[in-house]
């Protein structure tokens, strides 16, 4: 068997906020990951409206609590929605040190652990939705220049009824048990994840 242990880390998109079963799609994802030949230790470090800025701050004392040398260690970062919220006339965090927050934590990660990033979802706004998808972009932008495999989820999101559904008549950011599951299922199946079937 081997031994996997992934630490997801980000805000509450992957803490799973809004999700009655309290699994989101990172509990999800692990679950369907699971099989005879991985035993997967599943971390959910989701913290809610935490900016890039704030898990900047923690990220690596986390991991290096839960991920020993003896395993197999991941690391998924998912994280910017609230970076791009107005607040007091501007965004909690600006796009400059958006970029450079993600650019330490994955520069950092990547010398240690596999590591891969999960973009931000759409929400219930139209406005921020344009500063979440240009900071989405840069994300992917910088990803590829570090070689690090990056999953935008923007506009499988925006155009899904189920997603849109869920997020207007819960709290207008997050989905229910259904939206985490589509979500759970698209990064399932993307090429760059790491257990197939």
């Amino acid at each position: 068997m081997r031994d996997v242990r992934i630490c997801y880390i980000g805000d509450s998109f992957i803490n799973g906020t809004g999700d009655p079963e309290k699994l989101g799609w990172t509990g999800r994802l692990s679950a369907k990951s699971q099989n005879n030949e991985i035993d997967i230790t599943h971390y959910n470090l989701g913290i809610r409206r935490e900016t890039s800025a704030d898990i900047l701050k923690r990220w690596e004392a986390e991991c290096q609590a839960r991920l020993p040398e003896i395993s197999e260690n991941k690391v998924i970062f998912s994280f910017g929605v609230n970076d791009t919220v107005i607040e007091n006339g501007q965004k909690r965090v600006s796009l400059k040190d958006s970029i450079s927050n993600a650019k330490n934590m994955l520069s950092m990660a990547s010398k240690k652990y596999d590591v891969i990033m999960i973009g931000m979802p759409p929400i219930n706004d139209d406005e921020q939705n344009k500063i979440i998808k240009e900071l989405d972009e840069t994300y992917q932008t910088l990803c590829n220049k570090l070689n690090i495999p990056y999953l935008s989820i923007y506009e499988r999101l925006i155009n899904d009824k189920i997603w849109q559904d869920e997020v207007s008549s819960n709290d207008g950011a997050h989905p229910r048990d259904r939206g985490y599951e589509l979500l759970a299922n698209y990064i399932k199946g993307w090429s760059s994840w790491w257990f197939k079937d």
